[in-house]
């Protein structure tokens, strides 16, 4: 238990730090979004297309570990549609937004410094499989059943082009796609290039941590303003139990490396990702979505301790 610490405590202290500096006034909350555009846009991308680059295509084309983490991630984003659907009798539109909230994982910010930490190397490799899983093929499909369910509906096309259009300026998909190509074409990038390249994946983590605290410290007011606690509840323990299962379930019966297992199960197991206010928000639902980030990353201290020592005694060892 004491070596699970020794990964979640740093980690979540980071993120204290972040809370503190925020509720003390030494930053603001807008000053959250900056940290955060820089790791999405500057230090994550250098560091996919540093690690994703310089390994072997037969790493980095995993079809089984897609298997696993998009199956177990539409297992769970169905079912809570279906109980939101069914007996709490939602609309489309809600019901898809909140399915997307267990669906979609903080992996960028929460996840890779944590799995790098249990799983070393494979944890950027597993990170870019798992952006593709949930980012590519799951996102969209909320994406799409959101607008369906919406009152102003746009045509298929439209809808589709946008999310192309979305997913092709997205700079964490780039990087993942620039890395591809560079590892299919076998071109090594100058030693200068790499090693600025790592200067700047080293920072990702660390900023990404004190950002996601320091956001957490501006966001207290909405959990007392949200009434939905049931809902809020269940979405939050399904991304952070029954998410993780789902895909430990599937990656135990497929061929892949104890590592990348590992990877998967606890990717899945982080929180929902920090930005679903932002889709909430557009559907008048920004405080429900804002107080599930809140509860859920909270409560993710002890159930990412407990991924991590049942992924450390049932699949590493």
């Amino acid at each position: 238990m004491c070596t699970i610490f020794a990964v979640t405590g740093p980690i979540f202290a980071l993120m204290g730090l972040g809370f503190c500096c925020v509720r003390l006034g030494l930053f603001q909350r807008a000053d959250m979004s900056v940290l955060g555009r820089f790791v999405i846009h500057v230090a994550l991308p250098a560091l996919l297309v540093s690690t994703i680059s310089q390994r072997a295509p037969a790493e980095i084309f995993r079809a089984d570990y897609l298997l696993a983490s998009a199956g177990g991630t539409l297992l769970a984003f169905l079912l809570v549609l279906g109980l939101a659907l069914g007996p709490r009798r939602l609309g489309l539109q809600q019901s898809a937004i909140r399915a997307m909230g267990v669906s979609v994982s903080n992996k960028a910010f929460l996840g890779l410094p944590i799995v790098a930490q249990v799983v070393g190397g494979a944890a950027p490799v597993a990170l870019a499989l798992s952006l593709v899983a949930e980012d590519i093929l799951v996102l969209p499909l909320a994406l799409l059943l959101t607008d369906l369910g919406g009152r102003q509906r746009r045509g298929l096309w439209a809808l589709l082009l946008d999310i192309g259009r979305s997913l092709a300026g997205n700079p964490v998909i780039l990087a993942i796609c620039i890395g591809l190509a560079l590892s299919l074409l076998h071109v090594q990038a100058p030693d200068p290039v790499l090693r600025l390249l790592d200067m700047l994946g080293r920072v990702a983590a660390p900023t990404a941590l004190f950002a996601i605290g320091g956001t957490l410290g501006g966001s207290l007011a909405t959990l007392r303003a949200c009434g939905s606690c049931g809902d809020i509840g269940l979405i939050v323990g399904v991304k952070l139990i029954l998410h993780p299962f789902l895909v430990g379930l599937l990656a135990l019966h497929l061929p892949l490396s104890p590592e990348m297992r590992a990877a998967a199960i606890l990717y899945a197991s982080m929180p929902m990702f920090s930005i679903y206010p932002l889709f909430g928000a557009k559907y008048g639902l920004e405080v429900f979505c804002s107080a599930t980030v809140l509860l859920g990353t909270s409560a993710s201290f002890v159930t990412i301790s407990t991924a991590i020592w049942c992924v450390q005694h049932f699949v590493l060892s």
